[in-house]
């Protein structure tokens, strides 16, 4: 199983970046970027087969293929400021990595305002004058 294989790494990783720590704060930090880094190589088959199922259902559903990309863009830009803060916050700049997470929420918000304007527009239709 992947998620046995991913824990075991982050275990792994862990303990020798306790370790390194006191010796080497430098390596223990590049270690944990790279742990993060390979953490996400594991994961990126699971994210094409989400992708191309929620393709699939769009297709199916007759959703218009703007829509569903935006929405997958809007998840991709929230798991990468996720992921750039939490190292940014490992790094001990929690400073930086508050104005990293408020600029991937302004991005998103920017991203979702034409389907919101047309979700609106479809509701202000559907009542009766």
């Amino acid at each position: 199983m992947d998620i046995l294989q991913i824990v075991g790494i982050g275990l792994v990783a862990t303990f020798l970046a306790l370790i390194l720590k006191e010796q080497k704060a430098n390596i223990a930090f590049l270690l944990i970027v790279f742990t993060g880094c390979v953490i996400f190589l594991f994961l990126i088959d699971q994210i094409y087969m989400i992708i191309q199922m929620i393709e699939r259902i769009a297709i199916n559903a007759n959703v218009n293929s703007v829509y569903v990309e935006t929405i997958l863009k809007i998840i991709g830009i929230a798991y990468i400021v996720e992921f750039a803060s939490q190292i940014t916050k490992d790094a001990g700049q929690g400073s930086i990595a508050s104005k990293i997470e408020m600029a991937g929420k302004i991005v998103i918000l920017a991203m979702a305002v034409p389907i919101l304007t047309i979700l609106i527009e479809m509701i202000i239709k559907m009542i009766p004058s």
